[in-house]
């Protein structure tokens, strides 16, 4: 399934109405369109390998703002019921599971991703 994209940077309402198995938390990008995270940037193509293809898992990028926005307390992704402490965290829908990418490897991102798939 294609990947979604938020509208930059993303309301929370828009994160919560997401139809997708996975929200993907990224920075934002920006005035030359470019992620200012340094791991988002680093895991994009993973990002995009794993979520992108039509027979993978639904997944929907959510931008959580510039450094600024993002470095404040009360940046509404780090609350509930999203308690993002990280970018980029994937989480999982189903069950709120949480996995920050800037930590995990490729082989610990597809076994997140098939413990979500239907046996």
């Amino acid at each position: 399934m294609p990947l979604q994209e938020s509208p930059d940077p993303a309301e929370p309402a828009w994160a919560q109405s997401a139809s997708a198995d996975f929200l993907i938390f990224y920075s934002s990008r920006d005035e030359r369109g470019q992620l200012w995270c340094p791991d988002c940037v680093a895991v994009e193509r993973l990002v995009q390998e794993t979520f992108g293809s039509p027979d993978g898992p639904s997944g929907a990028i959510v931008y959580v703002g510039q450094r600024a926005e993002w470095k404040t307390p009360s940046n509404p992704f780090r609350a509930e019921p999203w308690n993002v402490s990280s970018i980029p965290t994937v989480i999982r829908t189903r069950d709120g599971a949480q996995l920050v990418l800037e930590h995990a490897s490729p082989e610990e991102l597809a076994a997140f991703v098939r413990e979500a798939r239907p046996n």
